[in-house]
């Protein structure tokens, strides 16, 4: 289980270096649509490669995985896939507005809003564990955010906007992941649901000028780095470790995002982290740990 577990938090560390390439990008002068366009292009051209390398190279799947896959499957993949397109392309929308410090605490909403969506879905309380940790990583997300110490004086309410509703589709997506397609190998998952989602993104930003872009002007390097960390490693983590962990464990070990996002912004970015930042990274990793720290000690007891 423990491995299950590192491959969801490997997954959201993964995400958490989005916002800094993004804000790179956006300083060398490409767009949303730049971004969010080579991305998806990129990443669904890499899964599909190692959909057809597994397929032809490896040894079958388990009795339990397969490379059958319905019609019906297909669809609600490609669909689960377009919730995550539009988590991106909310997200890299609000980063033109917010500092990735800030953007990531919108985006850190989905911790709630999971739970929330979980307990909705299935018509149970979250369990105390949960609920506990919940409210840790509220505490520490609002620190590493900088709004206590009053560094965020004056925020756009576009951004924040468009940071809940990143946060709403991730949400969305770490739920229906968990439950879409168990039987498919995770790779042929990802690529589905990738393609899904470029689908969309092409549809909202039409790739006329992707290619002179990549070829003149270096867009690759930042389509290929938010591929692979954004489009290739998480989802096939996720497709991996969700449907072990669950839905509602899930979201709060993706809240690893966090403190990977500040400290990578901090290095690359030189955004200003002050003490109560720092604190708050910490008592975010505390919350993400307590789940297993309390299922721990009652086996034990």
């Amino acid at each position: 289980m423990l491995k299950f577990r590192l491959l969801v938090i490997f997954g959201a560390c993964s995400y958490g270096l989005l916002s800094t390439f993004v804000k790179k990008a956006y300083t060398s002068g490409f767009s949303v649509g730049d971004v969010a366009g080579s991305q998806a292009l990129i990443g669904v051209v890499i899964l599909w490669a190692l959909v057809i390398f597994n397929r032809i190279f490896k040894k079958q799947p388990t009795s339990s995985k397969t490379y059958t896959v319905t019609v019906r499957q297909v669809i609600s993949l490609m669909f689960v896939g377009m919730t995550t397109g539009m988590t991106g392309m909310f997200y890299y929308a609000a980063l033109q507005y917010l500092t990735a410090s800030f953007a990531i605490l919108m985006l850190f909403q989905f911790t709630w809003i999971g739970i929330l969506l979980e307990s909705l879905l299935e018509r149970r309380r979250p369990g105390k564990e949960n609920l506990l940790s919940l409210i840790v990583l509220f505490v520490g997300i609002t620190f590493t955010s900088g709004f206590v110490s009053g560094m965020h004086e004056s925020v756009s309410w576009i951004g924040v906007a468009l940071g809940l509703a990143s946060a709403v589709m991730y949400a969305f997506f770490i739920r229906f992941s968990e439950k879409t397609a168990g039987t498919v190998v995770p790779i042929l998952r990802s690529a589905l649901m990738i393609t899904g989602s470029s689908i969309l993104v092409m549809l909202v930003f039409p790739p006329y000028s992707l290619i002179n872009l990549s070829l003149q002007n270096d867009l690759w390097k930042w389509g290929l780095l938010l591929a692979l960390f954004g489009v290739v490693i998480p989802p096939v983590f996720y497709a991996i470790g969700v449907p072990k962990v669950g839905g509602g464990l899930a979201t709060i070990l993706s809240a690893a995002e966090l403190p990977a996002a500040v400290i990578v912004s901090f290095i690359a970015l030189n955004e200003p982290i002050g003490v109560l930042q720092w604190s708050g990274v910490v008592i975010t990793l505390i919350g993400i740990a307590l789940p297993q720290i309390l299922r721990n000690r009652k086996q034990s007891a």
